[in-house]
């Protein structure tokens, strides 16, 4: 999916769905282009990769997540770095811009308690590269989301263990509602395998927020994870800023389709005045899952 044509797609469509991964289109046009997010199209595809949602792949569409280099302890500083390479196992270094970056990296821990969308830096000979430090022990998977000149939109992932004293957290409650920095925001609609829209208000002490900042091009990112496998979706809301219809708060309206009935996890990058937020929520597409009851201690962000 080439710039032009995503920026484009994007602000005249509703959002991306893991049905597509699924082979299952969204009823209302994508800002996604369903052939890069669930690998449909590719011609080099193989048929499995229809019905592989986006994420669960180290490789696809003729393109691999190398190994990830990384500090090997929780605490430790250092740097995170991997390569993208091509079907002859050489890097790519040349990539379209996504949401005003060449690459997304998404990581987050199997348990969903730590999550992180950041943007390293691409070197000459390939080599993208970003400071880290892991905040926790833990088995986590780093998302390559990108789309290399050459070729279609991709999202790639690969597990990474990290040693150190490792503390299991059980998945927060579903809740409509969440809360981070004084900000709450609240979720309105519901994901079910059929696709519907799904809105975000953001309010601070009670106060709808109506001055959002623009953040990679959009007013609102939406990172959904299925737990249990991790299937991974950024999606991205209607319209844009600038667009002489998007308003710039207190609403973030996604279309969201699950491919499956089960738990899912949603994180909500926004900004306002300057800083950027992460809101963190847990949903159910269809029949409610038994959720054990989270820890205060809970945390993410960027």
């Amino acid at each position: 999916m080439r710039t032009s044509t995503t920026l484009a797609t994007y602000a005249v469509g509703l959002v991306a769905v893991f049905g597509a991964a699924l082979g299952v289109g969204a009823a209302i046009g994508s800002p996604i282009d369903m052939s890069t997010t669930s690998h449909s199209t590719h011609e080099s595809m193989p048929a499995a990769d229809a019905a592989t949602p986006a994420g669960l792949e180290v490789s696809s569409g003729g393109y691999t997540l190398s190994d990830v280099t990384a500090p090997e302890r929780s605490g430790a500083a250092g740097t995170l770095s991997f390569r993208i390479l091509d079907s002859h196992n050489q890097p790519v270094v040349d990539f379209d811009t996504l949401h005003e970056k060449k690459l997304h990296l998404i990581v987050v821990r199997s348990d969903t308690s730590e999550f992180r969308h950041v943007h390293p830096v691409l070197a000459a000979d390939g080599t993208w590269s970003i400071d880290w430090t892991w905040p926790s022990a833990g088995t986590y998977r780093a998302f390559a989301d990108f789309d290399p000149t050459d070729g279609t939109q991709l999202t790639l992932g690969r597990n990474i263990d990290v040693a150190g004293e490792f503390t299991p957290a059980p998945l927060p409650p579903v809740s409509t509602t969440a809360s981070v920095d004084g900000y709450t925001v609240t979720l309105d609609g519901d994901l079910t395998t059929a696709g519907g829209p799904i809105t975000l208000n953001v309010a601070r002490d009670g106060v709808p927020v109506t001055d959002l900042d623009p953040y990679l091009g959009a007013y609102g990112h939406l990172v959904a994870l299925r737990t249990g496998d991790l299937a991974y979706l950024h999606v991205h809301p209607e319209g844009e800023p600038g667009d002489g219809v998007t308003a710039a708060g207190p609403d973030i309206s996604f279309h969201a389709q699950a491919p499956s009935e089960g738990t899912y996890r949603f994180f909500l990058d926004f900004q306002h005045e300057g800083v950027v937020r992460t809101a963190e929520f847990t949903v159910t597409a269809g029949t409610p899952a038994e959720t054990p009851v989270a820890p205060e201690n809970h945390t993410g962000g960027h």
